[in-house]
């Protein structure tokens, strides 16, 4: 199948032989991962979706706020998604101190050689969502740290090599083994950055665009981020039994990020801004 034939791929193959023992250690780790904790984001399923979307973000100032922290686009939409779900769940109660669900986040394993052919080749990594930090700073701190830690791992490769061994086994073990990982993390998360230019169809031009990530298991929120003509677009599917009502995440989002964007323009551009300068602008009182 084309799980085999991407491991006949001459680029990946040398990969795997140079890095073999480290992959090894990524499948133990992948294995030995605990269960995401228990949370209003899990549960039994139901059968309905609900979906909801933010209003766009401007692209340059979420550029602007990364380089105040000297972290990626990705590391602070992220950091955004954690912080709507802190306090969508804070509202209804939770008790989140010192927790961290996880997303598991898709990553392409095509070689730049192959972009152009048809099909998708990725892998999953576990992502750390730091919805138990209320410092705004400290959840993007701890997001990057984590991205950072996943690009220098194998762990994509590794989901990647489960995946299209699980597609040779028999149906029960596949379904005992989605249900062992997504029982890993609460949601499905990816970013996809999209043109710059203007996108036609049928000669109108699409003003904007969204999409929906898929949820595998008994996973049942999705994490949609898609930048298109110079704005993010943030969008959330949930299962309905679960979240009934992803308006309310979504409304927290665009808060969120005001946060770090105003931590960004109030901090001393010449230096790096870190968990503790944004704490002093809190303490000030200026931003609820």
């Amino acid at each position: 199948g084309q799980g085999m034939a991407m491991y006949r791929d001459p680029t990946l193959a040398t990969l795997l032989a140079r890095e073999g023992g480290e992959i090894a250690r990524e499948l133990v780790t992948a294995l030995a991962l605990p269960d995401d904790p228990p949370s209003l984001l899990r549960g039994r399923l139901g059968v309905s979706k609900r979906v909801a979307w933010a209003e766009p973000l401007d692209l340059e100032e979420v550029k602007a706020v990364g380089r105040a922290c000297e972290c990626t686009v990705n590391d602070v939409l992220m950091a955004a998604a954690a912080g709507a779900l802190r306090a969508y769940m804070l509202e209804r109660g939770e008790q989140l101190d010192g927790i961290t669900l996880r997303a598991t986040v898709p990553v392409n394993l095509r070689p730049l050689e192959h972009a152009r052919k048809l099909g998708n080749h990725f892998g999953l990594v576990f992502l750390e969502l730091p919805v138990g930090e209320d410092n705004p700073l400290r959840r993007i701190e701890r997001v990057a740290e984590c991205m950072n830690n996943l690009k220098n791992s194998r762990q994509a490769i590794v989901a990647y090599g489960l995946l299209a061994a699980l597609g040779l086994a028999p149906p029960p073990l596949q379904e005992v083994a989605l249900e062992m990982f997504s029982r890993k993390a609460s949601a499905v998360a990816t970013n996809v950055p999209g043109p710059d230019q203007p996108l036609f169809m049928a000669g109108c031009r699409l003003r904007e665009i969204m999409f929906w990530v898929p949820q595998t298991g008994s996973i049942g929120l999705g994490i949609s981020i898609l930048s298109y003509r110079g704005k993010v677009h943030f969008g959330l599917i949930t299962d309905a039994r679960l979240v009934p009502d992803p308006d309310g995440v979504i409304r927290h989002f665009g808060e969120e990020f005001e946060k770090l964007l105003y931590l960004a323009l109030m901090s001393n551009w010449a230096e790096r801004l870190d968990a503790g300068g944004a704490a002093a602008l809190l303490d000030c009182g200026t931003l609820a």
